[in-house]
């Protein structure tokens, strides 16, 4: 009777042995060599901070998997482990936080926290409007010249063109292009003889505009003509007008900047009224003349002297004669 009955053990049931973790085997192969963190870091050259995130199988903190990877297979040559079981064992634990990661992720978000739609549009359209008017005060600034002359000017240069002025005659093919360099920020015009603007903007500094070999007597509208290097073929030119002051209808072709004077000054409304050179010389000529008249006469009165007994001529008595003022 007592042997039908079911025997009963005494010994508890184990429970299941969870698997080690990567960093319990490191840190038991570690102990069992008698080695220090520090002595690890030093033979794997792996910070400090590290491996003591491999011990504590604190993955999420490491840079990523690879690194993750990598350093628990260094600590585990360090201390005479498998390293391939150890990598095996650091890419499940790794497996199992991404799929954490992955459902906290797409959690539904609080719908009390989303904006509504239209605080949503308000807020874009307000974005593009402030785009909008800073694109407009950016061109503005930038298109505006600080020079009050030129603005003055603008209205007139198309009027201040003669129909019937001569076409400045066109440069050889070897004098080369003309390129304008700006030396600093400055704001221009180039347009040919009929009035059709091949360039209007603000240069900035080291910018190049080379003037179009076919244009028809292009010429030049500017404020500060001394922010402007030409050369023609390679080879620089004298300035295009003095500095600071405004210069307009100034011709830039090969040949018109080719035949300028060594002095660099040039015609136009803006760089001031130039004394013809033909004025001058005429000017200079009759002076001449003038002295040559005086010393002739001076030199013929005194080669033929006048007798003392001699009357004075009627242009001298009437000289004489003439009360002073």
């Amino acid at each position: 009777m007592m042997n039908d009955m079911p025997q009963s053990s005494d010994a508890p049931e184990q429970a299941p042995v969870a698997p080690d973790r990567p960093g319990d085997i490191l840190r038991r192969g570690r102990e069992a060599m008698g080695l220090s963190l520090a002595d690890v870091a030093e033979r794997t050259r792996v910070s400090h901070r590290q491996l003591e995130a491999v011990e504590q199988n604190n993955f999420s903190a490491l840079p990523g998997t690879p690194y993750a990877v990598g350093f628990a297979r260094a600590y585990a040559r360090a201390v005479g482990a498998d390293e391939v079981d150890i990598a095996r064992r650091v890419r499940e634990e790794l497996s199992v936080i991404g799929e954490v990661e992955r459902y906290e992720v797409y959690e539904p978000t609080d719908p009390a926290r989303i904006p509504p739609r239209r605080l949503a549009w308000a807020a874009a359209g307000l974005v593009l409007l402030l785009a909008i008017v800073y694109g407009v005060w950016r061109t503005q600034f930038f298109s505006a010249s600080t020079d009050e002359e030129i603005s003055a000017l603008n209205n007139r240069v198309v009027a201040a063109q003669p129909d019937d002025a001569p076409a400045v005659e066109q440069a050889p093919a070897s004098a080369g292009p003309v390129v304008l360099t700006a030396v600093s920020d400055v704001w221009l015009r180039i347009y040919d003889q009929a009035g059709e603007r091949l360039l209007e903007k603000t240069m900035a500094k080291g910018e190049t505009f080379t003037v179009p070999p076919e244009a028809n007597n292009p010429m030049i509208l500017t404020g500060r003509p001394d922010a402007i290097s030409v050369t023609v073929g390679g080879k620089p030119v004298p300035p295009l007008g003095a500095p600071e002051r405004t210069i307009s209808d100034v011709p830039v072709s090969a040949a018109a900047l080719l035949a300028r004077p060594p002095s660099g000054q040039s015609s136009g409304t803006g760089a001031g009224t130039a004394v013809p050179a033909t004025a001058g010389a005429a000017s200079r000529s009759g002076a001449a003349s003038s002295r040559a008249a005086g010393a002739g006469s001076t030199a013929g009165a005194s080669a033929a002297p006048r007798p003392a007994s001699a009357a004075p001529s009627s242009a001298q008595a009437t000289s004489e004669s003439a009360p002073q003022e």
